[in-house]
């Protein structure tokens, strides 16, 4: 199994090499040369299966010979041995043909658990057995960052440097990340929003010469790739669950940075039967602009009351114009680089095959809060506001089969919206039940890259 960047670089690596490196060195993201293929056959055998078992099944068809399957076992169990619920990903019916897969059971309360417990002992397995020491800088609009630093915290081989926008992510959100006071955590408040964070990450990995020497630069947001193959495996899950892969499946999914539902692509391409993804999102609503036009324009950001989702560049949505390209490196080039400078049309050809594979809804606050309020109302249902989105984009466009809708987040992470439509205040599960009380440590720095990494080179430990 080997992969390679979706611009230029002509170089092929396995998936260890590309797990230590995250971006590629044209600032491109790595993808397989191809998708490996389930038969029906396999599927079938897995039906059985409790989660963990599945995800070394799927994921195991990416790696190759990188990883020694008893060891890759490992990794995977310990990975989803501290999820709250014993489904580890359960299914809620919510109405006669549309479900919630609750992706908030993990120690964080949010889907990036089920990625980031995986990748945290990832990295430490491979940085132990290469004998290296790295930097992780991340950037997250809310939930990356606690789910990173959970998976990361205890790896002695790992100094983790996380970015989020000051002043605009929830206070659970904050606390998850700030409270947690290890030696090896540095939570970084920056004075922009989160594409900013996620600039400057990008161009901490275009060049590394700030880090100490011997150090090495990994990336757990989703431009690496194996937190989209982690993904991957829920969608499994869900559909053997409800009669596939006989039985068609469409998915709606709360969509940012667009790597959760690229991930429903990729199990698309293995085999599995997929009828509509929808992508859902709030106001910030640039990939439902392109599905309907072909073209991305940007607009200004918007803060909103599912602040997941207040992302303009939507870094994985790369991949996925890669692969609509016929994997056309040059191209894929050519359109980032015009994006980077402006507006930009993606082309009939991309636009008629994004059209065939994706809808797309986009809901305003208000509009959240009314489904919110709805939900609660008719069936007691407490949905947070990404999936509230995410279950009203299903509803309208209300596709024949059955609509798995992806939960990404625990209510009591956004209770300001919850209270606003009229529920209960949520509440935290009982680990966190102390969080608003534990002490914080975080730092707040300029929207300015150098200021970043010479805060980086300085407290990244020799």
């Amino acid at each position: 199994m080997l992969y390679q960047s979706t611009r230029t670089e002509g170089k092929q690596f396995r998936f260890d090499e590309v797990v230590l490196k995250g971006l590629a060195s044209d600032g491109g993201l790595y993808l397989p040369t191809e998708f490996p293929k389930i038969t029906e056959g396999e599927f079938e055998s897995w039906r059985s299966l409790d989660y963990a078992d599945l995800a070394f099944e799927v994921m195991r068809k990416f790696i190759g010979d990188s990883i020694p399957e008893d060891d890759f076992k490992g990794i995977v169990d310990r990975a989803y041995a501290q999820f709250r619920h014993p489904a580890v990903a359960p299914l809620v019916q919510l109405d006669s043909n549309l479900w919630v897969l609750e992706l908030f059971q993990g120690p964080t309360l949010a889907f990036k658990d089920f990625a980031l417990q995986f990748l945290g002992q990832l990295l430490n397995y491979l940085l132990e057995r290469e004998g290296q020491r790295a930097v992780i800088m991340g950037a997250t609009s809310g939930d990356t960052g606690s789910a990173a630093i959970e998976g990361c915290r205890h790896c002695d081989a790992l100094d983790i440097f996380i970015l989020h926008p000051h002043n605009r992510v929830s206070e659970v959100q904050r606390k998850q990340m700030t409270s947690v006071l290890s030696d090896n955590v540095f939570n970084i408040a920056l004075e922009g929003n989160f594409d900013d964070c996620q600039q400057t990450v990008k161009e901490s990995f275009a060049d590394t010469s700030f880090l100490p020497e011997g150090r090495s630069l990994v990336a757990v947001n989703s431009i690496n790739w194996a937190r989209i193959m982690a993904q991957v495996v829920y969608y499994v899950y869900a559909a053997l669950r409800l009669g596939g892969p006989q039985q068609a499946i469409s998915f709606s999914v709360p969509t940012g940075n667009f790597g959760d539902i690229f991930a429903g692509y990729v199990a698309k391409q293995m085999g599995l039967s997929i009828d509509r993804l929808i992508v859902a999102t709030n106001s910030n609503d640039i990939l439902a602009r392109c599905i309907e036009t072909g073209s991305l324009k940007k607009q200004p950001l918007q803060h909103s009351m599912s602040p997941s989702m207040d992302i303009v560049v939507s870094s994985n949505f790369e991949r996925l114009i890669y692969l609509l390209a016929g994997r056309d490196g040059d191209r894929v080039a050519d359109i980032q680089a015009q994006f980077n400078g402006g507006d930009v049309a993606l082309g009939d050809d991309i636009h008629q095959a994004l059209k065939g594979e994706f809808d797309a809804r986009a809901l305003n606050d208000e509009q959240t809060v009314d489904v919110i309020k709805r939900w609660y109302a008719q069936s007691g249902y407490v949905l947070d506001p990404h999936t509230a989105i995410g279950v009203d984009a299903a509803e309208q466009v209300a596709p024949s089969s059955p609509v798995v809708c992806l939960s990404t987040a625990h209510p009591a992470k956004f209770s300001d919206a919850i209270v606003a439509a009229g529920a209960p205040h949520p509440t935290l599960p009982v680990h966190l039940n102390d969080l608003l009380e534990r002490e914080e440590r975080y730092t707040v720095l300029d929207n300015n890259g150098d200021t970043v990494r010479n805060f980086v080179a300085e407290n990244a430990r020799k």
